[in-house]
């Protein structure tokens, strides 16, 4: 046999090998709600980071809040199978969809040997409220990481996968452009900065809206909008005096710790 030949394994060694009982895809499934505030003056809607959640009807865990998600089929990778679900649970495909790690502490699930690969997802708010209000209603739950972490008592090890995406999504939210999930097309800094503090409440930058336009690394991230004749499109929707509206390039910048 040459050394470009592979020799193949007899059925009956191949049968020697033990594959797990099950390969899940997880998906935490985050997105911001937002609420109009009830004020004299114009002010930013408030808004909550949240996770939808299914409360199992089955064994093992029945009646237990748990991350969405479904086992793997042969003929599908583990990011097919993360997509599929995604789109049976929220009716809607095309969502920011990303890999979060593998989880497979034995004993992790009391059916077996099953490893679960967990991903997280940024979904649009109206999509999963109209997930919420669907005729299993009473199934499905969207929670702040306030309820979800400390007031449920989450199946398997959907808390630490929690707190895994969640980390994951601050830590993107302040090294990316991931913001843009959660605003419209045109927006104003106002609005990102709330966006990136929602998710990351221990963000304070006084000096934001003078960072965000002047500093050298983060030029060319946002543009600002401009209408048909090349004057600033402006917005006092959410301020009494009219704001400079922005909007994201396609522009990803190259960080580096030592520039």
């Amino acid at each position: 046999m040459s050394s470009g030949e592979r020799q193949e394994e007899p059925m009956n060694e191949v049968k020697k090998y033990r594959t797990p009982d099950g390969i899940p895809a997880d998906i935490v499934m985050f997105t911001l709600t937002r609420q109009e505030r009830k004020a004299v003056t114009k002010s930013l809607p408030r808004f909550d980071l949240k996770v939808m959640l299914i409360r199992r009807r089955s064994w093992p865990f029945a009646g237990a809040w748990a991350l969405p998600g479904g086992f793997s089929q042969e003929n599908e990778s583990l990011y097919e199978t993360a997509r599929r679900e995604l789109k049976e649970e929220t009716g809607v495909d095309g969502h920011h969809l990303e890999y979060l790690g593998v989880y497979s502490k034995p004993g992790r699930d009391p059916r077996g040997w099953i490893i679960s690969h967990a991903f997280f997802a940024l979904v649009e708010e109206w999509v999963l409220e109209k997930r919420q209000s669907a005729d299993d209603a009473q199934e499905v739950g969207l929670f702040t990481m306030q309820e979800a972490l400390e007031e449920l008592d989450l199946a398997f090890d959907h808390r630490e996968i929690l707190e895994d995406a969640y980390r994951r999504i601050q830590a993107q939210m302040l090294q990316t452009t991931i913001a843009k999930q959660f605003l419209p097309p045109q927006f104003t800094l106002g609005e990102l900065y709330q966006v990136i503090q929602t998710v990351v409440p221990d963000f304070a930058e006084l000096n934001f809206i003078r960072k965000i336009t002047s500093t050298r690394s983060r030029q060319g991230i946002l543009e600002e909008v401009l209408d048909e004749t090349g004057k600033p499109m402006l917005s006092n929707q959410y301020s009494q005096r009219p704001a400079q509206l922005y909007r994201f390039t396609d522009f990803t910048p190259q960080l580096s710790i030592y520039t």
